[in-house]
């Protein structure tokens, strides 16, 4: 590959990674906060309590901001599939096509509720209000599983056969989606991990709120419920985590090389912890052995295969990998404890912490979720590298070959630069309205 065709193809890739970091935590929100409003408004109705029902109709306003900023974000990514990576959609569209027309469906349903659920407070009758949300949460998860279903696909492709030309026929576009080998380990974590987001990101702006003299009854309840959620999350995706690690080594032998730094297929498989991988091996890591063989293969003495099962040039980068997931392990095991430690304080003394300490992390920890969450797409992304499909399309042959792509990408990270600032300043409004207004 020519140094030109290498540097188009990481500027393609680039643009690709923005728009995912721009809309993957709002894919969370879609999965869980509306469930949230829910709950709120639930409690409302059972128990008549008005700090509900306010705090049901301020979450519904960022419902409704963050909704609208998904339709850019995603309607973005739409056009980057077929623009930026033509020959992908051309030799596989009939296969994963099926998940993105479903994905649109939910899309519009969700658009339909959420204009009803808005317009509604005060207008119907208090349980129908209710049951107008309840297709708003099923069309946010029914959506984002298509996108997962496809991106699982991809990882482990399945339901169709190539033909001379390469292109995919005898499709089975149900098998390929929901039967791929990989679609039900990343929804599950990809679901729990949106509940992590959202818990630990909304806990986290009431927690700044109390450390600046706001902590009335309407603030700990909205703290409270976001945070128990995120708590009861955490430790459970610690499992999921096993659970997806075994199905790599399964399916993706090679990423869970590249996750480790392991050079050679090799029995009895250490882990090391930090390090950096070079000349062939880790170095200035804290090596524990045995492990990597009992987190792939549940037995201290099994056979890990290593980066020498590919060609070099069939690798992914392995110190990117490496980083990445041990990030996203680190934060996910640090948010673990702070969950833990939320749930021991309630059950133990039914009241939430006191610790400054405590609050001091559940600030930090909206920052650092969302740091986990990007971080965890990279493994799963890059670690695929250099395959768009995995072992049937290199990612530099599904490129396109459009000269104006430089221009895309300075309009591409203008349109976010502007996003963000408006989502900020639309965020921090709703946060400063007044709690008896809503």
């Amino acid at each position: 590959m020519t140094a030109d065709v290498q540097a188009h193809l990481l500027e393609v890739r680039q643009m690709q990674a923005l728009s995912f970091v721009m809309h993957i935590p709002l894919v969370c929100f879609a999965i869980s906060f509306p469930s949230m409003v829910l709950y709120a408004e639930w409690r409302y109705l059972r128990t008549g309590d008005e700090v509900y029902r306010t705090l049901a109709r301020r979450w519904t306003r960022v419902l409704v901001a963050l909704f609208a900023v998904g339709v850019v974000t995603g309607t973005i990514l739409s056009f980057e599939l077929g623009l930026l990576w033509p020959d992908f959609m051309a030799r596989f569209a009939s296969v994963f096509g099926l998940g993105f027309a479903i994905e649109g469906f939910s899309f519009f349903t969700e658009a339909i509720f959420i204009g009803l659920y808005v317009y509604g407070w005060g207008r119907f009758s208090p349980w129908w209000h209710f049951a107008f949300g309840i297709p708003i949460a099923l069309a946010g998860i029914v959506g984002s599983a298509m996108v997962i279903a496809v991106n699982g696909w991809m990882n482990h492709p399945a339901g169709f056969r190539l033909d001379s030309a390469g292109k995919a026929v005898d499709v089975h576009p149900v098998n390929a989606l929901f039967v791929n080998g990989y679609f039900w380990h990343e929804l599950v974590h990809m679901y729990v991990a949106g509940y992590m987001v959202m818990g630990f990101t909304v806990a986290g702006a009431y927690a700044l709120g109390r450390s600046r003299g706001r902590w009335g009854a309407y603030e700990r309840t909205a703290f409270a419920i976001p945070l128990a959620v995120a708590a009861l999350a955490s430790p459970v995706q610690v499992l999921i985590g096993d659970w997806a690690a075994r199905d790599v080594a399964r399916a993706q032998p090679v990423k869970l090389a590249a996750l480790e730094g392991l050079p050679n297929t090799t029995r009895r498989a250490p882990v090391h912890l930090l390090g950096w991988y070079e000349h062939g091996r880790v170095v200035h890591g804290i090596e524990i052995p045995r492990l990597l063989s009992l987190l792939a293969t549940h037995d201290p003495n099994g056979v890990v295969k290593g980066l020498d099962t590919a060609p070099p040039d069939r690798r992914p980068p392995v110190n990117l990998v490496r980083v990445a997931f041990q990030v996203m392990v680190a934060i996910g095991l640090l948010l673990a404890v702070l969950g833990s430690w939320f749930v021991a304080v309630r059950v133990r003394h039914r009241r939430l912490p006191r610790s400054r300490w405590f609050y001091r992390g559940v600030i930090a920890a909206g920052p650092l979720a969302l740091v986990a969450l990007v971080a965890g797409w990279v493994t799963t992304e890059v670690g695929r590298q250099p395959w768009v499909v995995y072992r049937l399309l290199l990612t530099k042959n599904a490129v396109t070959r459009a000269p104006v792509v430089p221009v895309g990408y300075v309009t591409l990270a203008l349109v976010y630069a502007g996003l963000t600032v408006a989502v900020v300043w639309i965020l921090r409004r709703l946060a400063r309205a007044p709690v008896a207004g809503s």
